[in-house]
């Protein structure tokens, strides 16, 4: 009884830093708020546009892809100024690929949302 006990404390210790982190990228990114309205403007579409299940689905994916990829980004770019603060070339090269996952899963949430928006809208 008590390893089960102290399993849950464990999870939900886990979840409360968590969700300290969650708020914290939500207080401190810029990036990270802009595409917290972005996902509420999607979602506000989703319903607009009555999409389906199925596009629900692929558009909350890749919501909390681009999302969670910042946020990963965000702890990348904070470790690497912890570790060596000063400029240098290599831990530069580290987050430019962190900013590049970012950037790729945009690319590729936009696609996703043309695909699912421009025949309910144009057609």
């Amino acid at each position: 009884m008590d390893q089960k006990k102290s399993f849950f404390q464990g999870r939900l210790f886990s979840i409360k830093n968590a969700f300290k982190g969650a708020i914290l990228i939500f207080k401190t990114e810029t990036s990270f708020q802009v595409q917290v309205v972005v996902a509420i403007l999607m979602t506000i579409a989703g319903f607009v546009y009555e999409i389906s299940a199925t596009e629900w689905t692929i558009q909350l994916l890749a919501i909390a892809l681009v999302m969670g990829l910042e946020a990963a980004n965000t702890a990348i770019e904070d470790m690497a100024n912890f570790i060596h603060p000063e400029h240098h070339v290599e831990i530069g090269g580290i987050k430019d690929l962190a900013a590049g996952a970012v950037f790729i899963a945009v690319i590729f949430a936009i696609i996703i949302g043309f695909i699912i928006y421009i025949p309910k809208v144009f057609f």
